[in-house]
């Protein structure tokens, strides 16, 4: 009888703020979230339009779960938040958690690519033609968020893909927040600017990231509202506005405003591997340069990082001479 009294434990908050729930105590059931459903004007596929959004498949910001839904934790003007994305029946249907609900489902249409025209990208190339005729559900997104790419793009200057990856899980799951609601797995909203600057030497030693990169996050960090402000700028003001900032150059500001705002002709120059993919696919060059790139792609001008992202999509690429690295591999500032 004595144990039918005994008090019930409690939750507790460990450091941090994280809430702890003892074992064998049943964790409440999340809040229902805001929703929204949005129809998109044409066809529309999650994969390739969120997919840029996934640093990896561990990516503690974003998940994909087998009822086909897409899972965003993000660091809003509002806050943080977290929204999942399905489609059904050709129809949208989101759901957001957080202090940051209400701006990410405000922002959905055009995450999903609602400002982008594919109608206004002509085919110049046979290839080109027949990846947009396979992928008819590809629009670029835009997140109007700069920082949540721009700090993995630097990451991933002069290091392989998985370097980078796992520097970017790292310290989002240990720096950053458990993403608000019912998010899947371990999934984490990457910190905000202050907690950046904070972030130990010693702890960007043992995610991997030198010291060179730490010091451009860290410079751009302490500018953050700065480079927020970039979004409602065209994309070539904005990557010169990035580009003030020491350590990031012309293929970081690409990479970065490809997502924040859509940019149909922010191609990536610098890149290791992209010259080569789109000089072999276009012209037979393999040992294409960034000069010769930009001379095949011309005829998309207004449309070049679409015709860039088609090309890679068609699955061509020159054959191997070295052991392979996966495209992307290597990017530089």
């Amino acid at each position: 009888m004595a144990g039918r009294f005994a008090p019930r434990p409690t939750p507790t908050t460990a450091r941090g703020g994280h809430v702890v729930v003892p074992a064998g105590v049943p964790r409440p059931a999340a809040a229902p979230g805001r929703r929204r459903t949005w129809s998109p004007p044409g066809p529309l596929d999650l994969g390739l339009v969120l997919g840029p959004l996934r640093r990896g498949p561990a990516d503690p910001t974003f998940r994909t779960t087998p009822d086909g839904s897409v899972w965003r934790a993000s660091r809003t003007p509002l806050g943080p938040g977290t929204l999942r994305v399905a489609l059904r029946g050709g129809v949208a249907e989101a759901e957001a958690w957080g202090p940051g609900a209400e701006w990410l489902l405000d922002q959905l249409p055009e995450l999903l690519g609602a400002l982008d025209d594919p109608d206004a990208f002509e085919p110049r190339h046979r290839l080109v033609a027949l990846a947009r005729h396979r992928r008819p559900g590809l629009r670029l997104t835009r997140t109007g968020l700069v920082l949540e790419s721009l700090i993995p793009s630097i990451l991933e200057q002069k290091v392989t893909t998985d370097e980078a990856y796992r520097a970017w899980r790292l310290l989002v799951r240990k720096f950053g927040e458990p993403a608000p609601g019912p998010a899947p797995g371990r999934m984490h909203v990457m910190p905000a600017p202050r907690t950046w600057a904070l972030i130990p030497s010693w702890e960007w030693h043992r995610a991997g990231v030198d010291n060179k990169r730490a010091s451009t996050i860290l410079r751009a960090v302490r500018v953050a509202a700065r480079l927020e402000q970039a979004v409602g700028m065209e994309p070539a003001e904005a990557q010169a506005r990035l580009e003030v900032v020491p350590g990031i150059g012309p293929w970081t500001s690409a990479e970065t405003v490809q997502r924040s705002h859509g940019a149909a002709d922010s191609v990536t120059v610098g890149d290791l591997h992209l010259p080569g993919i789109v000089g072999y696919a276009l012209a037979g060059n393999r040992d294409a340069d960034d000069s010769v790139m930009l001379s095949l792609l011309q005829p998309y001008a207004g449309q070049r990082h679409r015709a860039a992202r088609l090309i890679l999509l068609s699955g061509s690429a020159p054959p191997r001479r070295a052991p392979r690295m996966r495209r992307g591999d290597i990017g530089r500032l």
